[in-house]
């Protein structure tokens, strides 16, 4: 008869509290930069801001990493005994029942086994691979949002709106406020639908941080349904100001887009705010919701099970995705689902001389930096296990050439080591071959406009072909394509030289020097839209991204400390078009 193991019950308590307690600090330290993003706004100090993100985006892994070397220098051997950690994640989720967070808790128990314990592969027996609870315990409303009644007129509510949410600086014009945020509502909700003594008027508590920006979320109740609306605010150098309202669900949804960063969003109940945020923007999923109010590991984790209960209900094959296959990653992808698949390649196609590391790095400085609504977020997952007969034998075959050691076969499973995962989009050149011609032209200029945004949040793209640009559901054009990316301040714009004589004008190779950093503008004109009846169109509606000088004058601002504000809405809708911040 077999001797049963002993588990050692005082490690375990001991273990779990280290876990426990580094997820606390973790929360904790997150909560203290979040509320800090109302000072940053009122004083504005957009450098602030930004430095302000930045060490919230750095916090997770670096307390993960704090947590993981405790617990590696206090197990020892145990740190790979299967059955410690089996009764572990079991005490573990006694400890954590009761918090109103406990799906963050989770997540992060999670995230610490995989990174103590070597070799890990997603294993339900040790992880929270499914939710370890079986109903969320439902919270009063009262302290998520405030509630206007339709007792009081529409000015009212208004007025009581802005009183209520003060930003301790004075109003550019507060009067004129109302009556641009009355005129919307009457022009767009009260024209359709007539209010009765049911409407009510909704407005979460909690103001959503961006950038130089603030915004409020709201729901109006009329006519038995819900109709939800963004407020933005900005803070000029005269005072704060409403800059529109949104009631365009399309626009609303792009607010909180994967291209774009974080919010900074106090919440003492995530799962709360997620589900009033699903309620107003319907078409989000819950990990894309969780992404964006800055809980990215958690959305990661919402992610995963989404995947897998989408594999479960499908029968499709994961193939090559679309488009001209890249120098640098093979990328595939389930028709079925909207997400592409990226994986480094073992060995780079000339001329690319980079180092899997360095693309790597490239990846890592688009998360920790400003998307401005045109770079795609990316979730990074090692040791990710497909089903083997769901692979296409074509996608076998390219996987095993290009990238084959970072993939692994065991039993009925296809195991890749590492990959990246994000949102599926239509790449820019395939667009253009399909689409008709007054789509081509609005899509050229989304083109130029992308490559404009990213220069003024001083990011160069590199490579800026066409296939490295993907078109998005709502038609917007979004860069995706990292491995050649740069800082702006980086970079040395430049005229080519005049040649002076035959032997330079005929020369074989440029005859003049070339700094790794030159970039001539005039250049882009030999690579950028193939497509000849919007190509000339392209040329002189974006014109200044051929002159060295306009590059220069970006540089500039950048240097100077000017913080280039990306709206995330058309300049059309905004109330003072020309008002700048």
């Amino acid at each position: 008869m077999m001797k049963k193991k002993i588990i050692d019950k005082q490690k375990i308590e001991h273990s779990v509290q280290l876990i426990f307690g580094g997820f606390e600090s973790y929360f904790k330290t997150f909560k203290e930069l979040t509320i800090s993003a109302p000072q940053y706004f009122k004083k504005r100090d957009w450098t602030g801001m930004q430095l302000n993100h930045r060490k919230r985006l750095r916090l997770y892994k670096d307390q993960v990493r704090s947590t993981r070397e405790k617990l590696s220098d206090f197990l020892g051997e145990a740190v790979v005994d299967f059955d410690f950690w089996h009764e572990s994640k079991s005490k573990y989720s006694e400890v954590i029942s009761n918090r109103k967070d406990k799906e963050l808790a989770e997540t992060y128990f999670n995230s610490v086994i995989r990174k103590t314990y070597p070799g890990l592969a997603i294993n339900d027996s040790l992880m929270f691979v499914h939710e370890g609870y079986n109903a969320c315990e439902i919270y009063a409303s009262e302290n998520l949002f405030n509630s206007y009644s339709a007792e009081w007129d529409i000015e009212t509510i208004i007025e009581k709106i802005l009183d209520d949410f003060e930003f301790g600086v004075p109003y550019l014009n507060k009067d004129e406020d109302v009556r641009f945020l009355v005129k919307s509502i009457k022009d767009v909700i009260l024209t359709r639908y007539k209010a009765t003594e049911d409407t009510t008027t909704h407005v979460l508590k909690s103001v959503f941080y961006r950038n130089k920006a603030a915004y409020l979320i709201g729901r109006i109740r009329v006519d038995n349904k819900w109709m939800p609306f963004v407020i933005p605010f900005i803070h000029g150098k005269k005072g704060i100001a409403v800059d529109t309202m949104v009631f365009n669900p399309n626009l609303m949804s792009g607010l909180f887009s994967f291209t774009r960063s974080y919010f900074m969003v106090e919440t003492d109940i995530p799962s709360q705010l997620v589900s009033f945020l699903n309620s107003v923007i319907s078409n989000k999923k819950i990990h894309e919701l969780y992404n964006s109010i800055g809980f990215n590991k958690h959305g990661k984790t919402e992610f995963y099970r989404d995947f897998l209960n989408h594999l479960g209900q499908s029968q499709d094959q994961f193939i090559i995705a679309e488009g001209v296959k890249g120098m640098v990653m093979t990328v595939f992808t389930l028709p079925s689902y909207n997400i592409v698949f990226k994986m480094i390649k073992d060995y780079f196609d000339p001329p690319k001389t980079m180092t899997r590391q360095e693309v790597r790095e490239k990846y890592k400085m688009v998360g920790l930096h400003d998307r401005v609504g045109r770079m795609a977020d990316t979730h990074e997952f090692e040791e990710f296990h497909l089903p083997l007969d769901r692979i296409d034998p074509k996608l076998m075959e390219e996987l095993k050439n290009t990238v084959n050691s970072l993939i692994e076969i065991n039993n009925n499973e296809l195991i890749i080591k590492h990959v990246y995962i994000e949102r599926r989009m239509t790449p820019l050149n395939i667009y253009l071959e399909t689409c008709t011609h007054e789509e081509a032209k609005a899509a050229v200029e989304e083109y130029g406009n992308s490559i404009l945004q990213l220069a003024q949040a001083n990011i160069f793209p590199g490579d800026m072909m066409t296939k490295n640009f993907g078109v998005t559901r709502q038609k917007r054009v979004i860069f995706y394509d990292y491995d050649e990316i740069e800082f702006m301040t980086d970079i040395n714009f430049r005229w080519k030289p005049k040649p002076e004589n035959y032997e330079q004008i005929y020369a074989s190779s440029p005859w003049y020097d070339i700094a790794p950093n030159d970039v001539f503008p005039e250049d882009f004109k030999r690579f950028m839209i193939g497509r000849l009846d919007v190509r000339e169109y392209f040329f002189e509606y974006h014109k200044d991204l051929f002159d060295p000088e306009f590059w220069q004058k970006i540089q500039k601002r950048i240097l100077d400390g000017e913080f280039i504000h990306a709206f995330p809405y058309p300049d059309q809708i905004r109330f003072r078009p020309s008002l700048k911040i």
